[in-house]
């Protein structure tokens, strides 16, 4: 806390003399559907963005796909060099996993795929600017949702294999690695109520739960892979990406509830669904979150919680996995009891 405000003060005393700081460092950040297209050039396969803007839920894609979108693939030269000349330090971009493994598995790894994103990272490199590379913004393989995508157990073990393969192709000069972009959203938006996000199963009681398990450990396994087998020798960091809002009740009288919401959500480190089993000194679910959950789960006539527990290895798995941490900042929300009982934004 004393660092931040000490970083704090000496930001603001620089931008009152009107520049930054030597030391402040300008990036910017991309994903890959956002901006590639060429989504089926060579032999890169759907994704289920790719499959949902496509066939599922036009209507919500807004009539509009990735299918060129700022046609990156095809134009990254022109792309690296608006970068140069707004002087950006970093660039966070996203790597298509069916771009690099067409099957979704390690054992066909695309010749073109390759030499794109060698070709951007040292495109990078040679502008002087350092690549930041999000290993999955949100494009899982079509055929392994087909399987049940991030509600399958066996996930964890195809984020691995996935991550070997980036690590071992790129990790000699890439130096940090996000593995997954703002897994709330990859669980909580995608399997929610009437979902905007692909792949679009509206499964909020049960879906979202599993889905947040299987990130921590998908997360866990490429943490683990990359510290034993690539950190001594390229000494890199790698960090999941969570998303922060801000959450408080509508009225002082929904002050608990407020608070309640954030630690479920959102927030600090030692309360968060999403930080919490990595961060925290017991690891696991918080308690007060496993506990609301199982007796509303039993209230509702299931016979098990809703929210999956974690078994104790699987607990140490995650627990402590970390260096750093990234945090992408939301926006601030207010709170209120609904008049069904349930939380409402």
């Amino acid at each position: 806390m004393k660092t931040c405000i000490v970083l704090s003060v000496l930001l603001f005393s620089h931008l009152c003399s009107g520049k930054f700081p030597p030391w402040f460092k300008f990036g910017a950040a991309t994903s890959s559907y956002q901006i590639e297209g060429a989504w089926n050039i060579s032999d890169k396969t759907p994704s289920i963005w790719d499959t949902f803007c496509h066939i599922k839920y036009d209507v919500k894609c807004s009539n509009a796909n990735g299918d060129v979108a700022a046609n990156s693939y095809y134009q990254w030269e022109e792309d690296l060099d608006a970068a140069a000349d707004l002087g950006l330090d970093y660039y966070r971009f996203s790597i298509s996993w069916t771009r690099i493994l067409p099957t979704g598995y390690p054992n066909k790894i695309s010749k073109d795929g390759v030499r794109y994103y060698n070709e951007l990272i040292n495109g990078l490199l040679a502008r002087g600017i350092v690549p930041m590379v999000t290993m999955y913004h949100w494009e899982l393989p079509q055929n392994l949702q087909d399987l049940g995508g991030w509600t399958n157990s066996l996930i964890g073990t195809w984020f691995a294999d996935y991550a070997k393969v980036l690590f071992t192709l790129f990790g000699d000069r890439v130096k940090t690695w996000l593995t997954i972009n703002e897994p709330l959203i990859t669980c909580a938006a995608a399997y929610g109520k009437n979902t905007g996000f692909a792949p679009g199963i509206s499964d909020p009681n049960y879906g979202a739960f599993l889905c947040a398990k299987n990130t921590l450990l998908a997360h866990a396994h490429a943490w683990r892979i990359y510290d034993v087998m690539f950190k001594p020798k390229y000494r890199g960091k790698v960090s999941i990406v969570n998303q922060i809002f801000w959450m408080e009740g509508q009225s002082e009288k929904e002050r608990k509830l407020g608070e309640l919401t954030f630690s479920l959500n959102v927030s600090t480190l030692q309360k968060v669904i999403y930080t919490y089993p990595v961060f925290s000194k017991n690891g696991g679910w918080p308690a007060e979150i496993e506990e609301i959950i199982s007796t509303n789960s039993k209230n509702e006539g299931f016979s098990f919680s809703r929210l999956p527990p974690f078994t104790t290895e699987e607990i140490n798995f995650i627990k402590g996995i970390f260096k750093t941490l990234l945090r992408a900042r939301g926006s601030d929300r207010k709170c209120r009891r609904s008049h069904q009982g349930f939380i409402s934004k």
